[in-house]
């Protein structure tokens, strides 16, 4: 397996990841931050648990809707353009989610938010791969997974703040948050116009010599796949992609069973109202998953035993779940949170190296993009499934004890991902 000499490879990972990670940041924190808002936003606006929880989920079906196309399209007209448009427009959604004032408008608001931002994930996914060798993608992948955690890192202080500022100009505190993050995202939308660059070839911050080593490899590598390159409808009814899609599914609904959640769950530890001290505490699982999104990568690829890996990650994020919200101690319960952000945040770069090494052209942006479409279905319904929980069982620990059972069954189920499907990119490798 072809490897990216060490200079060159520390000159590309340079001047993309660190972008890349600044651009994920901005789109988990605009999609999460409602669970910031969410006591203040409800109480201001009568909208009930359920109506919260519908909301929530409903980004994931505009977002789910608008992956394929989406990716397809900035296959074709490459992501300097395209990741431009999905992050201004995201910014702009965002931002107009201080206007939400009863249900339909936080319905609707919510579904353009995940309409405009329908693509950037697996696009970013398939951008790694112009670049980055399989020898290398894991890695990269990795660090650009940091970007999870440091939203709620950063983010979580930042919103807390802007919540506090509730009253100044006569807006709420969680219209304040709103438009802060939402005009955020549209700066770095501008910027990433003028600074990524499509492919290799292209990249006038590399010499010849250095485009055509990358670009050599990197269609070495695309050769290489021939057995893998089916057409786009193909690829996309595989089983093997279908599989990966049910396996990303469950993944989500653990994520997103705990990221809508957290900020009050946490305040509900301290017996505090959210705002700033709330928003500090909430950060800290998120550091326990950016160590764990730095260290599992790499310790899968020395292993190279990435299913395994992934399955005792998953099972680490369900035991944490589970037992957030068995311990009544906020010390135990903030301490139960930080494993299940570090286990289900720290598995994904480890998963996505599965489909990333399969698919290659047109089909790898379609099969990709599905994959992560399918599985914005349990960013959907997790919220719902956990407010049902809680009001079936009488229960506001049965909602996460719930998803902590599909978090087990996604641990079992990585381990069924057939062998031929575990990426070369998981083998010992220079650090990106």
């Amino acid at each position: 397996m072809k490897k990216l000499p060490a200079p060159l490879l520390a000159k590309i990972s340079w001047r993309l990841l660190p972008f890349l990670l600044l651009m994920y940041i901005m789109a988990f924190l605009d999609r999460a931050n409602v669970g910031f808002a969410k006591v203040a936003f409800q109480a201001d606006t009568g909208i009930s648990d359920a109506a919260f929880a519908f909301g929530a989920g409903v980004f994931f079906v505009g977002y789910a809707l608008l992956e394929v196309p989406s990716n397809l399209i900035m296959h074709r007209i490459g992501a300097r353009i395209w990741m431009c448009r999905i992050m201004v427009t995201w910014g702009l959604v965002s931002a107009a989610m201080m206007f939400a004032h009863n249900e339909t408008t936080f319905y609707v608001l919510r579904f353009l938010l995940g309409v405009a931002e329908a693509g950037f994930f697996p696009g970013v996914i398939l951008y790694l791969t112009y670049w980055f060798p399989a020898a290398h993608r894991a890695q990269a992948m990795g660090f650009f997974y940091f970007g999870a955690p440091l939203a709620f890192i950063f983010g979580s202080p930042l919103s807390g703040l802007l919540l506090e500022l509730d009253g100044m100009g006569g807006w709420h505190g969680w219209q304040w948050m709103f438009a802060v993050e939402g005009l955020m995202a549209v700066a770095v939308g501008i910027w990433a116009y003028f600074y990524l660059t499509n492919r290799p070839a292209d990249a006038q911050w590399l010499t010849a010599d250095e485009r055509r080593q990358v670009q050599e490899i990197i269609d070495s590598e695309e050769r290489a796949k021939g057995g893998h390159q089916h057409s786009l409808l193909a690829a996309m009814c595989q089983p093997r992609v279908l599989y990966l899609a049910l396996v990303y599914l469950l993944i989500q609904a653990s994520v997103y069973g705990v990221v809508f959640y957290l900020p009050s769950q946490v305040a509900g530890l301290l017996g505090t109202k959210v705002g700033l001290m709330v928003g500090l505490v909430s950060a800290i699982p998120w550091l326990c998953a950016l160590l764990a999104a730095w260290w599992v990568p790499g310790f899968a690829q020395r292993s190279q035993k990435p299913r395994s890996v992934a399955s005792m990650t998953l099972l680490v994020a369900a035991i944490g779940m589970a037992a957030s919200v068995s311990f009544s101690s906020p010390l135990l319960g903030v301490a139960a949170l930080c494993f299940a952000a570090a286990g289900f945040i720290a598995v994904q770069p480890v998963f996505w190296t599965f489909p990333a090494n399969t698919l290659a052209g047109a089909a790898a942006a379609g099969g990709i993009a599905l994959i992560n479409s399918l599985g914005a279905v349990g960013g959907f319904v997790a919220p719902i499934v956990k407010n049902w929980a809680e009001g079936h069982f009488h229960s506001p620990a049965a909602g996460l004890y719930l998803l902590a059972g599909t978090t087990v069954l996604a641990a079992l189920l990585v381990l069924g991902i057939r062998a031929r499907m575990a990426p070369a990119a998981l083998q010992p490798q220079a650090a990106a």
